[in-house]
Formats: structure tokens, sequence, C-alpha cells
């Protein structure tokens, strides 16, 4: 009697499952868990990020990751780390900041203002001198960029490669000579083009951003041991962050092998 009531049991629930496609999918999905619910509302981001980043991020960065996370939308905003900082400071809703220099990034985390725990020195640029393409100057490194007619650099008040350039300067004794007869730019793209249009002579920019035009040609890199560190970006979470599970998510991608792998293709290395 026992053995007919567990057949008639085994035969109900058999039938019940063919019955029910769903029933055996859903088993053969139990231990599948999707990378993202399906259901979790989409999210807007906004990643506040150096001007020499922008190329990276809006040609491939961002659309990279969108397809990954289609329910997240990456918006930027890109200009010098000094007035990204200023803007953070002064309530801008940024989930991600990414610096051209350790410093605004460390003053951030100071005021509890970047979630230091997030904070990771991902990538290492080179500063170099630059002319217009195809115009001819006497200038051929940082040593005699003082017999050039116009000098651009970045304003060191506020930009990352504008200090890299007062420090390699200084280190050299020329700063006070070479600022008298500078135009400060307010970022670094603004300098680049700058000495590529020709209104500037010679101008010192981000390796990469000379990279991304043909209408600059480098001359130099800054001298070894003009710098006392390296060119290091950073990148971390706004502690205020409304979004922290999605920034996080950005960040993890831009410091995964896909990731570095588009930052090496515009100039940059990881940090090792």
């Amino acid at each position: 009697m026992k053995k007919k009531r567990f057949l008639l049991f085994l035969s109900v629930s058999v039938f019940l499952t063919w019955g029910n496609p769903s029933v055996l999918f859903a088993a053969g999905q139990k231990d599948k868990e999707p990378e993202e619910a399906p259901q979790q509302a989409p999210v807007t981001i906004l990643v506040a990020a150096a001007a020499s980043l922008e190329y990276s991020f809006v040609r491939e960065l961002i659309p990279r990751f969108q397809a990954k996370y289609p329910r997240i939308t990456v918006e930027g905003v890109y200009d010098s780390s000094g007035r990204l900082q200023t803007q953070i400071e002064a309530g801008l809703e940024a989930d991600v900041f990414m610096s051209a220099a350790v410093r605004q990034m460390n003053e951030l985390t100071a005021k509890s203002l970047i979630a230091a725990d997030s904070v990771r020195p991902l990538l290492e640029n080179k500063i170099v001198l630059i002319k217009t393409a195809g115009i001819a100057t006497p200038v051929t490194g940082f040593e005699n960029v003082l017999q050039a007619r116009i000098i651009a650099l970045g304003d060191p008040a506020s930009v990352p490669a504008g200090q890299y350039a007062m420090e390699a300067f200084s280190s050299l004794g020329m700063w006070d000579e070479v600022s008298a007869r500078a135009s400060f730019g307010t970022n670094v793209t603004e300098v680049l083009n700058w000495v590529g249009e020709g209104s500037a002579e010679i101008g010192v920019v981000y390796a990469t951003d000379a990279a991304m035009t043909d209408r600059v040609q480098v001359i130099a890199e800054a001298p070894a041991g003009s710098l006392s560190q390296k060119v290091i970006y950073p990148v971390g979470r706004t502690a205020a962050s409304a979004h922290s599970r999605e920034a996080e998510l950005f960040i993890d991608f831009l410091a995964s092998e896909e990731g570095l792998g588009v930052f090496k293709a515009y100039g940059f290395a990881p940090n090792e």
C-alpha cells in the first residue's frame, strides 16, 4: 500500500513539473544569480574627473561600463582637479572623484568628503614639454625654456599639471623667470589647445594629452629628479554619495583588467 502511494505521489509530481516548464527553468537557475537584479531602478551617477581623463572616459570607459550595467547612467564633469575639489567642497553632488594628483584627493579625504577606504592610487602619468607641430622653436628642453616667446602653463593654484611644472622649474632655479612670461590656463586641456593652435609657442602638459592630438609635438619629459613624487591619479567615492554601490561598481570597473587596458591605450600606466 505504501509503495502504491509513493508511486502515485511521484506520478503527480512529474505531471505537475512537466505541465509547468517554468518550474524546471527555475530549478536550473537556482544557483545562478545575475550580477544586477533586473528589477532594480535606473540610477544616474556623476563622476568628477580631471580634464586629462575626458577623452578616455567619454570615448570608451563610460560606454563600456554602461553596456555592462544598462540601468546605470554615468554623467561626467571634467575640469582641473583643484576646481573640482572646490566644487565638491561647495556641495557638488558627485559620486566619484578622480584627480590628476594626490593632493586634492588627500585634502578632500581629510575633510571627510571622500570615503577614505574607497581611494585607490590607480594610474601614473608623465609631465612633458610640448611645442606647436610644424613650427620651429629654439627650445630643446625644460632647461632652456626661456628661449620661447610665450609659455603656456596650467595655473598652479588649481591645476595639478601647473603645480608639477612649477615644481620642475623651481628645481632648476627658473620658476620666477618662467612664471613672469607664462600664460596660465584654467586646466590642462586649455594649455594643450593654446599650443596646438599656435597662440603659445610651448607648454607643459601630461604625456597622455600630447598623445591625443597631432597638433603638438613633445620636446622632452620633465628632467629626472625634478619632481619629488610620481604623477599619480587617485580615484575615490564621495562620502555623501547617494549611490555608493553604483559608485563602487564604477571604480571597480576602472581598476579592472578591461578598464586598465583602456587607460593604457590612452597612454596612462597602472600605478605599481
